[in-house]
């Protein structure tokens, strides 16, 4: 059970910014708040803070490539039906 918290705890440190902060603020805390064992406490106390910065911005960068955006068109026709509200019908 304890191999899942750790790896949905390691998800967590490269998807979410605010997650990872706070890891980095105090790592023992967050690990132990998290319920991981003291074996992986540790572990993670030692873990290589700019590596994890590194890897968890590099993630981003892959999922943005990933995701498909919305044509420009589109956008754009968003934007411009956000800034002049409908007209209001005569009828």
């Amino acid at each position: 059970m304890s191999a899942q918290r750790l790896e949905a705890f390691l998800a967590r440190l490269y998807t979410d910014a605010d997650a990872r902060r706070r890891f980095l603020a105090d790592p023992r805390g967050a690990a132990t708040r998290a319920g991981l064992d003291p074996a992986e406490v540790e572990a993670l106390d030692a873990i290589d803070h700019p590596g994890l910065e590194l890897t968890a911005q590099t993630s981003e960068k892959k999922r943005e490539r990933r995701m498909p955006r919305r044509p420009a068109w589109r956008r754009w026709l968003g934007a411009l039906s956000w800034r002049h509200p409908p007209a209001a019908s005569g009828f």
